[in-house]
């Protein structure tokens, strides 16, 4: 079976929405992301924590068959970020950023992480995501996903991972800035001119736009009544999408790459039902699969059989 490995933050997010206020819970891209993409196949996490990070914590992976061997313990305190979406829900106002152990983050692999089939390369300094690169072999497909921090302050060491990675994926505002286009449609194209073959743009409730082979696909958001709480949203439909292309068929078809998408959507929709990683935690697969079926209705255009 084709195992994935995440390179990632795991840490602690203190966040505010109109439906309350969480302290010092679960976040991080790589618990996220560990705990969509397990539902799937294997996950491998590369990543760091203090000594402050609860057992319990890490507990939440293992259940989950998630391989902690590559999150280093080191002294000092855990990453930490606070955030408000109290204003907008589709766009969070970060209150506070604590690097703590994260600062001096640099990530070495194991010799059996090198030999991994599927690379994904969580929002992490792009120097970090090269330095990755260059310690895998030969993987069947390498994944990238980064913020607007990384683009205003390292665009050219973006650029540089851009050209090695087969599937980009990032938020709209993201993708517009680093393309220098004002136009989606227009920007996804130009980003896969600089390497990834595959681009994929999430954008929260309004669903995603995927660029691949030359050929667009755009769908909806799950419609989802209530969002608690939009935290690591991304990062659970980052895990569904690599998930899914890990164990079905060609990973670099159009046709698995938009089914994907699909899956990336349905997980997300529950992740942001409530705080942290509650949901995903309780996540099965006959759950994905009601949801799924669920989905497809909403987005089907074709004519009900009589």
């Amino acid at each position: 079976m084709a195992e994935i490995l995440v390179v990632g933050s795991v840490g602690y997010d203190t966040i505010e929405t109109p439906s309350g206020k969480v302290d010092s819970v679960v976040g991080g891209s790589a618990n996220y992301f560990s705990l969509a993409a397990s539902l799937y196949s294997p996950v491998n996490v590369v990543g760091v924590v203090g000594r402050d990070y609860r057992d319990e914590d890490l507990q939440i992976l293992q259940s989950r068959k998630v391989n902690l061997s590559g999150l280093k313990v080191e002294d000092g305190k855990t990453f930490r970020w606070s955030g408000s979406y109290l204003e907008d829900l589709n766009e969070a106002v970060t209150l506070k950023t604590e690097l703590n152990v994260f600062r001096d983050f640099d990530p070495k692999l194991l010799e059996k992480h090198k030999q991994s089939d599927y690379v994904f390369l969580a929002n992490i300094d792009p120097t970090l995501q090269m330095s990755v690169l260059q310690q895998v072999n030969s993987p069947k497909v390498i994944g990238l996903d980064t913020m607007n921090y990384w683009i205003n302050s390292k665009k050219n060491e973006l650029n540089a991972v851009l050209k090695k990675v087969d599937i980009f994926l990032l938020n709209e505002s993201e993708a517009l800035k680093l393309a220098e286009e004002n136009n989606i449609v227009v920007a996804v194209k130009k980003l896969s001119e600089i390497g990834p073959d595959c681009v994929v743009v999430k954008r929260g409730e309004y669903g995603f736009f995927m660029y691949s082979h030359g050929r667009y696909f755009v769908l909806p958001a799950y419609p989802v009544a209530q969002v608690v709480d939009p935290t690591g949203a991304g990062d659970a439909f980052a895990g569904g999408f690599f998930g899914y292309l890990s164990r079905n068929g060609d990973p670099k078809s159009f046709r698995a790459q938009q089914e994907a998408c699909v899956h990336g959507a349905v997980i997300a929709s529950f992740c942001v039902q409530d705080f942290s990683v509650r949901l995903l935690t309780q996540l099965d697969w006959p759950k994905v699969e009601k949801r799924i079926s669920e989905y497809m209705q909403v987005v089907s255009f074709a004519s009900p059989k009589s």
